[in-house]
Formats: C-alpha cells, structure tokens, sequence
C-alpha cells in the first residue's frame, strides 16, 4: 500500500503538475479516486505509468497528465451536466462524477460498457447514468460540458449544438499522428469559440465522422 501511494504521489508530481495542471480541485481528486481500481488486473502495475493502458476493442485509458488537463480545461462546476463519449474503464467518468453534479457516459463496446458499470458500482458512485449505444455522432440532451475519449477526424456539429450557453467541449480532432485537443465554448446559442490547447494522438471513436477524401 505504502509503494501504490508513493506512485500515485510520483505521478502527480512528476507527470501532472510539470504539465500545467494546477488546479488544486483536480490534484485532490487523482489521490482520491483511485485509478489503480479501474486498470484491468493484468496491467495494475501499470497503473501510475505515463503510458496509455490497452483496456482492448482498440480502446485505451488515457494516460494520466492527459486525463489531468482535459479535467482542468472543463472548469466542471457542482451543478453541470456532463456528456462523456466512451467510459472505457470508467476512470475518467468517477473523476468527472466527483466534480459535476450529473454525467452521462455512452460507451459502444457492450464488454467495456459492462468493466465500467462494474467498476463504478465498486466505488459506490451513483449520480451518473452509463448507457450502452453509438454516440459517435451526437447524443440527445443539452449538457454544461461534453468529453469525447476518442479522437474524431471532424467533429461534428451535433455535439457543438448539444452545449448549453456557457457550455464546454473537449475534444481531440484530427488525423494521426497530428492531432489537436480542442476547447470548444459556447457563448450564446450558435456561437462558438475554439481554443487549440495541445497536440496529441489517440485512437479514434468508433463510427467517427469521416471527412470527404479525395481518392485518385
């Protein structure tokens, strides 16, 4: 136990805080909920490494910093409404449960739908609804914040106009191996403003919107 919290102390220090994130609400929350709890048994040691961990069906966990900045970037306050695109594990659905006050997580893979639902009710976490269905291109509800966990070559616009005014979207848009994190504001209904925050690479959302390509 002494060695699992060390790690855990490690990778904040060393993986989280040298990336930017500040934000003493997220800082907390990485000690609280535990993310060795959502890693499959096999890769538990894997667990605080500054690597993505396979979860299977082309689906990984974030790694950890990434997980750290996305929650940051959101700015989740007590009484939003969160849509998240993919549980996989369900990690990064706890944390955003422990910020918000209600999330919406859809995940398409019937296995990882059922690991997260599992891993969930493990931690008692209950203001939060897990669906299993495609959401790759928009789901239904207006949300304060909405999360994709896999990248998108386009994005589609359904999800811009599921925002509430004030609302926040995170998402990572693009081809590999260049792609781009995203924070996408709503001010007002129909007007957005986009803010590039990084680059990085994930796998992509299954069923994600292609753009037109010319083929010759």
């Amino acid at each position: 136990m002494k060695n699992m919290e060390q790690a855990r102390f490690n990778m904040v220090e060393q993986q989280i805080r040298p990336w930017d994130v500040l934000d003493m609400r997220v800082l907390d929350l990485l000690t609280k909920v535990k993310r060795e709890h959502f890693v499959p048994t096999a890769r538990q040691e894997m667990a605080f490494v500054d690597i993505e961990i396979p979860l299977g069906y082309g689906v990984s966990m974030w790694q950890p910093k990434l997980e750290a900045r996305t929650l940051q970037a959101l700015q989740l306050q007590p009484r939003d409404r969160v849509l998240e695109i993919g549980s996989g594990s369900g990690y990064l659905t706890a944390l955003l449960s422990q910020l918000a006050q209600h999330v919406t997580s859809v995940e398409i893979v019937p296995e990882l739908h059922a690991f997260a639902e599992k891993n969930l009710a493990a931690h008692h976490i209950n203001n939060l609804t897990l669906v299993q269905g495609d959401a790759a291109q928009g789901w239904p509800g207006s949300y304060d914040a909405i999360i994709l966990t896999g990248s998108v070559p386009v994005l589609p616009a359904a999800f811009q106009n599921s925002l509430k005014p004030g609302g926040r979207l995170f998402a990572i848009v693009g081809d590999a191996p260049a792609m781009q994190a995203r924070l996408i504001n709503c001010a007002v209904p129909g007007i957005f403003e986009s803010v590039t925050l990084f680059e990085t690479n994930v796998a992509p959302l299954q069923n994600a919107l292609q753009p037109k390509r010319f083929v010759f």
